[in-house]
């Protein structure tokens, strides 16, 4: 009788690269962030980021977030582990630049300023970032985190915009 054995990275793995690849070309994008709730929440969505004349264009929905106004940032590792996704660390930050909004020139790369939720839980961004990349280099986004916060980002306290808890996040692959 011949044994066949399956190695659980082929298994489990092999079919989800085969859907987000799948997904990055119906998106014609370069990278994705599949997010996923921290323990206690809610949050799902799917983030694209695309490389553009002007820089990088970030696209997505997000759903099971409370209605308003909710800190949306680029963190330092691509580390979703820690059940309040703190393994993320700080805000992607390769200049050593302090926190700002999206449009200040010098702000960290990874700020993004806020994402409005509807009343029914779902909110969508568009953006273009000069300031990242998806090609390799200091300003690569890829390997990084999307982060989706509890409250608004104010968009000037230090170091990362009194939004609170971390609500959502994808590792960028």
């Amino acid at each position: 009788m011949k044994r066949t054995t399956y190695h659980w990275a082929t298994t489990i793995l092999l079919p989800l690269a085969f859907c987000a690849c799948a997904t990055l070309r119906e998106h014609n994008a370069d990278a994705i962030a599949v997010l996923s709730p921290t323990q206690g929440n809610e949050a799902r969505g799917n983030i694209y980021f695309s490389r553009v004349k002007d820089g990088v264009r970030i696209d997505g929905e997000v759903t099971g977030l409370k209605p308003g106004p909710h800190g949306f940032h680029i963190h330092e590792k691509g580390d979703c582990s820690a059940p309040d996704a703190m393994s993320a660390g700080a805000h992607f930050n390769p200049a050593g630049n302090p926190h700002a909004g999206p449009r200040d020139k010098s702000r960290h790369n990874g700020d993004f300023g806020n994402i409005d939720i509807g009343q029914d839980g779902k909110g969508r961004l568009e953006l273009v970032d000069d300031l990242l990349t998806v090609k390799p280099g200091p300003t690569s986004i890829v390997g990084k985190s999307v982060i989706f916060h509890e409250q608004t980002d104010d968009l000037k306290t230090q170091p990362a915009g009194n939004s609170g808890a971390r609500l959502g996040c994808g590792v960028i692959q």
